[in-house]
């Protein structure tokens, strides 16, 4: 993602908004992760991730829903300053100031601006903070009655939640759940539990983003809640 791969003419040829995921299947290209996941259980159904019932599947889609209009547009920001920002710079002043100038339209190149040279002032860092902050507490609730997000099951919402509670975790940013959302931890720890788990999870990220996340977070995450009154 920081190397701009994803800028790639062959790849834009695939996704013309240079985002991932993208999976080409018997050569059919889908996009958006929330789609990919109905995809994949349209074409393999012989592992349901579905609610058999038409109100859990209500409930997974409002949590698609807001993975796709809350989790995920709010996940840059917080990523960005307390990690990413250390690893553009790292590079050099030529290459930081391509990374801000390499943006598609001018409101990225600011926000990229903000990201690089404000940090944790940056503008909507806080306001990300706190959507994943009502998410998680929104998650805790629905986790009182049922061991997973829609219900009974297993099922495409604690998939499509998954990777944005794991950036908190990796970002050292537990401590939003941690103690205060009983339910969430229970949670995150059965799907710890999961065989496909790791393959999926930890070791599908490459080894390099990982470390910087880690390192980064170490003291970025607990900054970040400080300044959000969530520490």
């Amino acid at each position: 993602m920081l190397a701009g791969d994803r800028f790639d003419p062959a790849y834009l040829k695939l996704n013309p908004k240079a985002v991932v995921p993208t999976i080409v299947h018997d050569g059919i290209v889908v996009t958006e992760a929330t789609v990919i996941g109905e995809y994949l259980q349209d074409v393999f159904p012989d592992a349901p991730r579905r609610p058999a019932d038409a109100a859990g599947r209500a409930r997974m889609r409002i949590w698609t829903k807001i993975v796709d209009e809350a989790l995920h547009p709010n996940v840059v920001d917080i990523t960005f300053t307390v990690s990413h920002r250390h690893t553009v710079m790292a590079r050099g002043a030529e290459n930081t100031r391509r990374f801000i100038e390499d943006a598609l339209d001018v409101v990225s190149r600011e926000r990229r601006h903000g990201w690089i040279h404000l940090g944790l002032d940056a503008p909507g860092v806080r306001e990300a903070v706190s959507v994943y902050d009502k998410s998680l507490k929104q998650m805790d609730e629905a986790l009182v009655d049922s061991p997973w997000l829609a219900g009974e099951t297993f099922s495409l919402a604690d998939i499509g939640v998954l990777p944005y509670v794991n950036r908190l975790h990796i970002l050292n940013m537990d401590e939003m759940w941690q103690k205060k959302l009983p339910n969430v931890v229970d949670w995150f720890d059965r799907i710890r539990a999961r065989t496909s788990y790791y393959p999926g999870i930890e070791e599908h990220l490459p080894a390099g983003s990982r470390d910087g996340l880690l390192r980064n977070g170490k003291a970025g995450g607990p900054q970040l809640l400080d300044a959000c009154g969530l520490n």
